[in-house]
Formats: structure tokens, C-alpha cells, sequence
């Protein structure tokens, strides 16, 4: 005889990975413990053994989103030191492949810092700033090197950034017109044009 009992999981990833799927779908406000509980196959009080509440559970996804695409574009700014216009090519690759590969903890990362609170929001801004700041560091070497023509670094920096998170909102990887690589290629090109590229 087939048992019809729902499995029970344990650990903590089920319970992130429930979260993630609810969060993208119904947003944070829209979730419930139960709601992520009945997904990972575990009880609400078992969830509650791991995370305080359901802060904390959005805290570490966005915290770890964040850590993951900070590691990723530091290690591609890391490869490119001599060329401004090679460099920010390589962490614009790594951004957008970052976005479209890890879509739904993207997109959680760009919609729902407004549902943060206290200590776990300052970590995630801080998180957010130093990012912003490798890559306004990129086009503002550009810029004093005369790779770069915009007279708005600091600005031209949001706006790749901006432009590249938002793909995270709207990009299809199942059944979409265009490749993650194909994408990157792309918001290279937009990302050099913003920050006006001398070829």
C-alpha cells in the first residue's frame, strides 16, 4: 500500500527554499508561516526552531542573496584591473548571468528591502552600498583614466545597476527568446553606453 502522508524534511534549506518560492509568488506580506510550512513539508513550529520569525527568514535569503552576488562581481572586477571598459564588462556579465540565473532570490533582493526591519534591514543596505560602490568605483577609474566621457559617474553607476536588477522582474529562462549569455551581452552593450565608452 502507497502512504499518502506528506514526507516530513528537515534542516533549514526546505524552509528557505519554500520561502523563496512564496515570497516571489505572493510576496512577503502575502506569506505566512503556514504557507511555508505546508510547502517544505514541515511544521510551523519546526520552522520557528530555526528562524525566530518570518523576518528572519527574509533576512537570511536577501543577506545571502546579496553576500553570493557581491562574492561573484568582486571576483569578476578582480580579473580585470587594467582596463576600465574590460572591467566593467566583466562584473556587468557577472551581474546580469547573476539575475537571470538566480531570479527568484533577485527578485526578492530588488522588491522587498521595504519589508525589512532594524538590524536585518542596515545589513542588507550595507550589503546594497557596498555593491553600488564597486561599481561606481569601476566608472569613476573609467571616467579619471578618459575610458569613460559620462559627467555623471556616481549616477551612471545606479542606472547599470538599476537597469540589470530589474531584468530579475520580467526575464523568462524557461522558454525565453534569449540566453543568460545572450542577455549579458546586451546589457554590456547598454552598460558601455551609459557610462559612454570611448572605442
Amino acid at each position: 500500500m502507497v502512504s499518502t502522508t506528506k514526507q516530513v524534511r528537515s534542516g533549514r534549506a526546505p524552509i528557505v527554499e519554500a520561502a523563496v518560492r512564496h515570497f516571489t509568488e505572493r510576496g512577503y506580506h502575502g506569506t505566512s508561516m503556514r504557507d511555508i510550512a505546508a510547502e517544505a513539508g514541515v511544521t510551523v513550529a519546526s520552522i520557528y526552531h530555526h528562524f525566530p520569525s518570518k523576518q528572519d527568514v527574509l533576512v537570511h535569503i536577501m543577506a545571502g542573496t546579496m553576500t553570493d552576488l557581491l562574492a561573484i562581481t568582486r571576483r569578476a572586477a578582480a580579473e580585470v584591473v587594467d582596463d576600465p571598459v574590460a572591467r566593467l564588462c566583466a562584473v556587468v556579465d557577472a551581474w546580469i548571468l547573476f539575475h537571470t540565473n538566480r531570479q527568484p532570490e533577485a527578485l526578492i533582493g530588488a522588491s522587498e528591502i521595504r519589508s525589512l526591519e532594524g538590524d536585518g534591514r542596515d545589513l542588507v543596505i550595507g550589503l546594497r552600498d557596498e555593491q553600488e560602490a564597486l561599481f561606481r568605483g569601476i566608472v569613476a577609474d573609467g571616467v579619471e583614466r578618459g575610458a569613460f566621457a559620462t559627467t555623471y559617474p556616481r549616477e551612471a553607476a545606479r542606472a547599470i545597476l538599476n537597469m540589470g536588477s530589474a531584468v530579475s522582474s520580467w526575464y523568462r529562462l524557461d522558454g525565453g527568446a534569449l540566453t543568460p549569455e545572450q542577455m549579458a551581452e546586451r546589457y554590456r552593450d547598454f552598460a558601455l553606453g551609459t557610462a559612454r565608452a570611448r572605442c
